[in-house]
C-alpha cells in the first residue's frame, strides 16, 4: 500500500484528501497540483495534491467531499471532483446504514414511527390530524378518569365487608336516636354526647331537628342520657353540634367546647357548664378565617385549642373534587386570642383530634388517609411530626384513656355504605383500641365490630371505669361492660 501522507510529507504539499491506493494504482493516478492559498501569499510556489473522479477505479475508500479549487487554481478539463457515497454506520448500535443505489434502509423503531405518522398526517390531512387528536385527548381523560375512581374506590374502603365481632354485655342506649357524634367523658364520669349533626352527603334521620347536647352520669346503674338546656341568647334552631371538647380550670370550672355549623358555615361554640341545673351558659362565638371546614377540637385552656380542618373548601362540590382527586389539603389550627395559625397540613381528610394525659402529645386522625399521625407539642404550641400509624379503616374521633393514655377510635369499615346509605345493606362500625402508640410496634385491638345490624356508622368510642360508649355520625349509640 502506498500512503498518500507520506508522499505529501516528502514533497510538502498541503493535502486535501488522504487514502490508500492500491499498488497498481500509482500508475493510473493522475495528479494536479496549485500552490495554496497560504503559499502563494507568501511567494513561494507548493503545489497541492488533488484527486481525480470517484468513479474512478483507484477511488474506492470513502471520502469526504473535496473543496474548491484554491484561489488561482483552475479545474482541469473535464474533470469533476469525487462525489463520494454516505458513510455506514453499524446498524447494530444505533447507526443508520445508507448506500448510495439502495439509499435509506433501516432506520430505528421511533424514526420510522415518527416517518409513519407524518406520512399519515399527510395522507389523511389536518381534518384527519384533529380527530385523531381528539381521540386520544378523550382516551387520556377517560383513563384518568378511571384510575381516580379506583383510587377513590380504595381510600373509603369500598369493598371491604366485617364479620361481626361483638362484646358480651352490650345494649343500645334509650333516648338516643339520631345520632351521637362525639362523646368526652369528664373524670367524675359525666359524658357529654354532641347529637343531630346534619352534614352534607351523609344520612340524617331527623334533618329538620335542631342538634343538641346530651349528659350521661356513668355512675348510675342504668344511666340515661338528658338534654342540656342552653342559656338565652343562643340560635338553638339553627344549632348543628359536631366534634366537641372539654377543659376543667384551676377552679374546677367546666369548659366545653363545641364545633358547630349553622348554615353550613363552622363556628366554635364556648359554654359554661352548670352541673346543679344540667345546663350550658354561651360564652362566646369563635369565627376566623382559618377555621374554614371545621370537624373536631381538642381544649387546651378557657380560651385556646387545636381544631381540624375536613376540606380546604367550604363549598360542597368542591369539597368532593378535593376528595376525588386525593388532594391532601387539610390542616390543623391552632387558636387563641393572641395567636392563630396552622400547626400542621397535609391530611387528606383532618378528622378526629385529641392530646396525651402528659399533655406532650397530639394525635390527628386521617380518615381518607386511613392512618393516624403522632407530633410532639411544643412551648409555644406548634407541632413536630412524629410517626404515622397506617390502619386499614376510616378513622374518625380519638378518645383517650386517662389513666393507661391508650387510645380509642371509633371508626367506619366502610365509607361506600356511609355516604351511599341503603337501609338494607347499612353502614357497620368498627372500634380500635391502640396501645402503645409511641413504639415501634403499637398494639392494634379490635374491640368491637358490627356489620350494621346493631349499631350503624361508629364515629366514636369513649371509656371509663370498664365502661364503653360507642357513638354513632346518625345512628344510636352503644353502651358495653369491658
Amino acid at each position: 500500500m502506498v500512503c498518500l501522507l507520506r508522499l505529501c510529507s516528502e514533497h510538502k504539499l498541503n493535502c486535501i484528501f488522504l487514502a490508500e491506493i492500491p499498488r497498481p494504482a500509482p500508475a493510473l493516478l493522475r495528479l494536479w497540483c496549485a500552490p495554496s492559498t497560504a503559499s502563494r501569499l507568501a511567494g513561494e510556489s507548493r503545489p497541492v495534491l488533488r484527486f481525480p473522479r470517484a468513479s474512478s477505479p483507484v477511488l474506492r475508500s470513502p471520502l469526504r467531499r473535496a473543496p474548491s479549487p484554491p484561489l488561482g487554481g483552475k479545474r482541469a478539463p473535464g474533470r469533476r471532483f469525487p462525489r463520494l457515497p454516505q458513510a455506514r454506520r453499524d446498524p447494530r448500535v444505533g447507526g443508520v446504514s445508507r448506500s448510495r443505489s439502495a439509499g435509506l434502509t433501516k432506520l430505528p423503531v421511533a424514526s420510522r414511527a415518527l416517518r409513519s405518522f407524518l406520512a399519515g398526517v399527510s395522507e389523511r390531512g389536518w381534518a384527519g390530524m384533529g380527530k385523531l387528536l381528539a381521540l386520544a385527548l378523550v382516551g387520556i381523560v377517560v383513563a384518568l378518569i378511571g384510575e381516580r375512581i379506583v383510587s377513590v374506590r380504595n381510600s373509603i374502603c369500598a369493598s371491604r365487608e366485617v364479620q361481626p365481632k361483638r362484646l358480651p354485655s352490650c345494649h343500645l342506649v334509650k333516648g338516643i336516636e339520631f345520632g351521637s357524634e362525639d362523646i368526652d367523658i369528664l373524670p367524675n364520669g359525666l359524658a357529654f354526647i354532641s347529637s343531630g349533626l346534619k352534614f352534607p352527603a351523609l344520612k340524617s334521620f331527623a334533618p329538620d331537628k335542631s342538634g343538641e347536647i346530651l349528659l350521661m352520669d356513668l355512675n348510675d346503674k342504668n344511666p340515661r342520657p338528658t338534654e342540656l338546656r342552653i342559656s338565652r341568647g343562643f340560635d338553638v334552631a339553627s344549632f348543628n353540634p359536631h366534634g366537641i371538647s372539654t377543659f376543667i380550670d384551676k377552679d374546677d370550672t367546666v369548659y366545653l367546647f363545641v364545633v358547630n355549623h349553622p348554615q353550613h358555615k363552622s363556628t366554635v361554640e364556648l359554654f359554661q357548664f352548670v352541673e346543679e341545673d344540667n345546663s350550658l351558659v354561651h360564652l362566646r362565638t369563635i369565627r376566623h378565617e382559618l377555621l374554614t371546614s371545621v370537624n373536631d377540637i381538642v381544649a387546651l385552656g378557657t380560651d385556646s385549642f387545636y381544631a381540624t380542618n375536613d376540606s380546604y373548601f367550604t363549598e360542597p362540590i368542591l369539597t368532593f373534587l378535593a376528595i376525588f382527586l386525593g388532594l391532601p389539603w387539610t390542616n390543623v389550627v391552632y387558636y387563641s386570642p393572641k395567636e392563630v395559625k396552622e400547626v400542621a397540613k397535609g391530611f387528606y381528610i383532618a378528622n378526629g383530634i385529641n392530646i396525651s394525659p402528659n399533655k406532650q402529645y397530639v394525635y390527628v386522625a386521617d380518615a381518607q388517609g386511613h392512618n393516624i399521625h403522632v407530633f410532639e407539642k411544643h412551648a409555644n404550641s406548634s407541632l413536630t411530626p412524629m410517626k404515622v400509624l397506617q390502619l386499614d379503616t376510616l378513622v374518625d374521633n380519638i378518645s383517650i384513656d386517662p389513666d393507661t393514655g391508650d387510645l380509642w377510635v371509633g371508626c367506619s369499615p366502610n365509607g361506600k355504605k356511609l355516604f351511599f346509605y341503603d337501609p338494607e345493606n347499612p353502614p357497620g362500625s368498627e372500634v380500635l383500641r391502640i396501645q402503645d402508640i409511641l413504639s415501634e410496634k403499637p398494639t392494634v385491638t379490635q374491640v368491637y365490630v358490627d356489620d350494621g345490624s346493631e349499631l350503624q356508622g361508629s364515629s366514636v368510642a369513649a371509656v371509663h371505669a370498664n365502661k364503653l360508649l360507642v357513638g354513632t355520625i346518625f345512628h344510636r349509640a352503644l353502651s358495653c361492660d369491658l
